[in-house]
């Protein structure tokens, strides 16, 4: 799978995906992660990549033109290098108004041969430049300065589900991951006692069938406590 993430500044990247699980991933050839500076499409001396909006406002859009370019030479790019006829390109815009990013989101993203990140910045980016993406995507419901940590985020979701990326099986009990968007049961390690609070007797029980009913039980217990929304979106489907 290839990742290309579009922004105005790759320098920020520097660091997040020099370790633990992307760097793994990065050794082992299932991923590799291409940062293009907008800036190289940028027009005239200056490099110019926005402008001042119609209608009047605060703040600077970026150009479809210059986007359009970009992502054109991108898409070219890859389909040239690969062999497959029938790759998998998806384009997405980090912008707040975007859909929710979520755990099959980043399952579905997981499967493409080539997923482009354009990181969204300023006031926001040119309405036409909607008319070459796929889907626009939010983190969650609040303002960023710009999209390169959405981009971070959904890129270190979407490596840890490719195969091969961590331990097999390790993502079938996270947070989000069932059928039912249960979140993640509590877990425990030594020491089995620790300033008066004792490990659950049940998982030093041995008993497999009782543990699995007990995890699946604190799982309810906790999304009704901390999440209930995801109960009453999955009651409501």
């Amino acid at each position: 799978m290839k990742i290309t993430i579009l922004t105005l500044f790759p320098e920020m990247f520097a660091g997040p995906f020099d370790y633990s699980i992307i760097k793994r991933a990065k050794e082992k050839n299932l991923v590799t992660i291409d940062l293009v500076n907008l800036r190289d499409f940028g027009i005239g001396p200056h490099k110019m990549v926005d402008d001042t909006p119609y209608g009047g406002g605060v703040g600077m859009v970026l150009k479809v033109d210059v986007l359009h370019k970009a992502l054109v030479q991108i898409k070219t790019d890859f389909s040239k290098q690969s062999n497959n006829k029938k790759i998998k390109q998806h384009v997405i815009l980090t912008s707040a108004s975007g859909k929710p990013f979520k755990q099959t989101t980043a399952k579905s993203y997981s499967q493409l041969d080539h997923l482009i990140i354009i990181c969204g910045h300023y006031e926001g980016v040119d309405q036409r430049i909607m008319h070459y993406l796929d889907e626009e995507i939010s983190i969650g419901d609040f303002v960023l300065t710009g999209g390169e940590l959405p981009a971070m985020i959904m890129t270190d979701s979407v490596v840890r589900l490719l195969e091969g990326a961590i331990t097999e099986g390790a993502v079938e009990d996270e947070s989000f991951s069932a059928e039912i968007p249960l979140l993640e049961y509590p877990h425990y390690t030594k020491p089995r006692n620790y300033e008066g609070q004792d490990v659950p007797e049940v998982l030093l029980s041995g008993n497999h069938q009782e543990i699995a009913k007990w995890r699946q039980e604190q799982s309810l217990e906790k999304t009704k406590h901390i999440r209930p929304d995801l109960l009453k979106e999955t009651t409501e489907k």
